[in-house]
């Protein structure tokens, strides 16, 4: 898998190595680069909602490439496991009355290694199930099916207090799936705990937020996420739509990847083809040779109004977590975010796609970047 990795890095370093690509081999979009930075090799989250952790240590991979450490993969299922505790916490504290699924956000990253510190992907891969790829399916029904059981318990006559043993059980179901939770591993010869692996790669979890944009909350003030896999309650900072926009392009010009969490349901997101576009018409959108996959086209303006009413009618939601890497423009000048996705590399460009600003205006629910990659004004501006 090592090797395998490494494949693939290099395949994805040689396709965007060039001043200029396309977005698929039979496509009329051409591509100049504007910023390309660091990241780990894509990979697969198979058949489970964890986008949100590859992701999520996808950036923080990048961020340890930024800061000049060597390139290191670290373990998207010890992250899982140890969300999947405190989401339980929260569901029984609750009453069952909050989400208890697969996905996640961006900030329960460093939660979780403030608390219980992170592994590399080699020392806990999370496939203890015999199978080489990620299916969460049977794993997720158990754990759902036992957390309504101690809900159900708490909910019976004469109920007088839950045991301690529950905690176990759900440990010993992730147990099962994921492998034993671990304790100690050896990395470059050294023997470190999960807490102290932490340490030592010397990122400051402190040092991150979450950047919104909606007109139903006061502006540069932070607001709780109201998505569903927000089961953590975190918060973002709202500002206006082109600052969202201008914050995302400024971090990556300043050096930092940026997390992205945004709706991919749409006609116009297409993983298989490379693109995520908002046309004027779309009825270009249709499979012919001239279609918007193909050339490129007037796009959306979009505007504040228009992305709040997706976000009331429920037609944009908080459907997957990315990694943006990149800043390219196409040959009409058109800005396009390059994205890594966690749906394997069997596409062009090997696992990424070009996001187009309409796109992401329209689509984003929130970004997740450093502080420090915000500009001047926009620290000032939200008082961080």
């Amino acid at each position: 898998m090592k090797y395998l990795g490494l494949l693939l890095s290099m395949l994805s370093f040689a396709v965007f190595a060039q001043e200029t690509t396309t977005n698929a081999e039979e496509s009329n979009y051409a591509f100049e680069k504007i910023v390309h930075l660091g990241a780990t090799p894509v990979l697969s989250q198979g058949n489970s909602g964890t986008c949100w952790s590859f992701s999520g240590m996808s950036f923080f991979e990048s961020e340890l490439l930024r800061m000049g450490k060597d390139e290191t993969i670290l373990s998207e299922m010890y992250i899982v496991r140890k969300a999947y505790e405190k989401k339980a916490e929260m569901y029984v504290r609750l009453d069952g009355k909050t989400n208890f699924g697969q996905g996640g956000e961006f900030h329960d990253i460093p939660a979780v290694i403030k608390e219980f510190g992170v592994v590399t992907q080699e020392a806990y891969d999370g496939l203890n199930y015999g199978s080489g790829k990620h299916n969460h399916s049977e794993m997720y029904k158990v754990l759902k099916g036992a957390m309504d059981g101690v809900i159900q318990q708490m909910n019976s006559r004469g109920f007088n207090g839950l045991t301690s043993a529950w905690k176990q059980a759900i440990s010993g179901i992730l147990d099962a799936y994921l492998g034993q939770d671990i304790t100690s591993f050896e990395y470059n010869g050294t023997e470190y705990t999960p807490k102290s692996f932490a340490d030592y790669l010397g990122l400051d979890m402190d040092n991150y937020v979450s950047i919104t944009s909606f007109t139903h909350q006061e502006m540069n003030e932070p607001f709780q996420l109201a998505i569903p896999d927000n089961w953590s309650r975190q918060d973002a900072y709202n500002v206006a739509l082109d600052e969202m926009f201008d914050a995302t392009v400024t971090a990556l010009e300043n050096g930092y990847t940026v997390g992205w969490t945004a709706d991919v349901s749409e006609d116009g997101f297409s993983h298989r083809k490379g693109l995520a576009i908002n046309p004027s018409d779309t009825d270009l959108l249709e499979a012919t040779k001239d279609n918007a996959f193909m050339n490129p086209t007037d796009e959306v303006s979009v505007t504040a109004e228009l992305r709040q009413e997706g976000y009331e009618n429920k037609t944009t939601q908080d459907d997957h977590l990315m990694h943006i890497v990149g800043l390219y423009k196409d040959q009409n000048g058109t800005k396009y975010f390059l994205v890594k996705n966690s749906w394997g590399s069997t596409n062009h460009p090997e696992g990424f796609l070009y996001v187009s600003e309409s796109y992401f205006k329209m689509k984003t629910i929130y970004v997740y970047m450093h502080k420090d990659s915000l500009s001047k004004g926009m620290t000032k501006q939200l008082g961080l």
